[in-house]
């Protein structure tokens, strides 16, 4: 089985550096990048819509920016399942806080956690919110995974963590939240990836290794499989209640999609950088160092789509549109990458014979070309 996926949209000079981080709420995109602001696009029309407004040839119009959100730039974003929270990592090692308020509208409600010089209060790195957005997981340089409530903060009262598990002390990459908020997970630079109890505050699995740096995890929609991937070049499935390894995904074979070629074994689609869930829990997208972007089959284990990400270069982040499932033309996903954001949707079977046919034609003229 293949997927068709068709670029509706892209802005290639959406930032004017890397953009390292995406996050999404039911409306609105986030990203940030090495630039200092962070950006926000609406994913969703408003409730009217003026036909004649030339706005609306952008279906992902920018609407607000965070100015000197980080003034060394942004590596991590994060938000709550409803929206209204937001939760930013800075180069600086600032962790800050953002609210939207009922008019769409982001803010600046407080700072969570500062640099710090000593080695008792390591900087953070990646970061996680709850569904609920009352807990914030924060990955340290030390291996700590440290948990902070968001809802007892204010803006002149630092926060310390209320919980912090211990690793073997390699960097955190990344982490998430289970949807439940009951579990939390890691990836380190060591290949290490655990899984956290936040209600009993133990340490429920220690996940087998990847070996390479792992820079990504998510745990699935329904909460029973967490995401793994990194610099190993494959997609490590794992059962949460057991913590077993049930799936292995990796890259097909140059050319290859779904079962039309034997997959390869090894990284050949280079570092994974991002993976994110579809809502339906059916679909697992991934962006990578090569450039490329695929969509995974989570029931079959197998890559039913490769697309090139729109510059080409790696793709730091993917993420799927929020409010998206069950609209007419399937689900979107975004990815960002060399400054550029892309935004992609499956395509229905009328999309795809136009795009066949349009292929075809565009063979048909190089074959002129030739010819001439």
């Amino acid at each position: 089985m293949s997927k068709q996926y068709l670029q509706t949209h892209t802005n290639p000079t959406a930032h004017p550096t890397d953009i390292f981080a995406l996050a999404t709420t039911p409306s609105h995109l986030l990203s940030a990048s090495g630039s200092s602001s962070i950006l926000i696009h609406r994913t969703t029309n408003p409730p009217t819509t003026d036909p004649s407004d030339p706005s609306e040839d952008n279906p992902y119009p920018l609407i607000q920016t965070l100015h000197n959100a980080h003034p060394l730039g942004c590596h991590h974003l994060a938000t709550s399942l409803d929206g209204s929270i937001a939760a930013s990592a800075g180069f600086g090692g600032e962790v800050k806080l953002w609210r939207c308020d009922a008019e769409g509208t982001w803010s600046h409600s407080h700072n969570l956690a500062q640099a710090a010089s000593n080695k008792t209060s390591p900087a953070p790195w990646a970061l996680a919110l709850s569904p609920t957005g009352d807990l914030l997981a924060c990955t340290t340089h030390s291996g700590h995974i440290n948990l902070y409530p968001t809802t007892t903060t204010t803006a002149e009262t630092p926060q310390t963590p209320t919980t912090s598990f211990e690793t073997q002390g390699s960097l955190g990459l990344s982490v998430d939240i289970s949807p439940d908020g009951a579990l939390t997970a890691s990836g380190h630079a060591n290949g290490s990836v655990y899984i956290f109890n936040n209600r009993t505050q133990t340490l429920a699995h220690s996940l087998s290794s990847l070996l390479k740096p792992v820079r990504t995890v998510r745990f699935s929609p329904g909460g029973t499989l967490l995401a793994a991937a990194g610099d190993a070049g494959i997609i490590a499935l794992y059962s949460v209640t057991s913590g077993q390894q049930v799936a292995s995904l990796a890259p097909p074979a140059a050319g290859a999609i779904a079962g039309r070629e034997k997959k390869t074994t090894g990284a050949a689609g280079g570092w994974v950088m991002s993976v994110d869930y579809s809502a339906s829990g059916e679909w697992l997208v991934s962006g990578a160092f090569d450039g490329k972007v695929r969509v995974w089959g989570v029931g079959s284990g197998q890559c039913v789509a490769v697309l090139a990400g729109p510059e080409e270069e790696c793709v730091w982040g993917v993420k799927w549109a929020g409010g998206t499932p069950g609209q007419k033309g399937g689900e979107v996903f975004i990815t960002g990458g060399r400054g550029g954001l892309g935004f992609y949707r499956e395509a229905g079977p009328l999309a795809v014979i136009r795009e066949r046919e349009g292929e075809r034609e565009r063979e048909r003229e190089r074959e002129r070309e030739r010819g001439n």
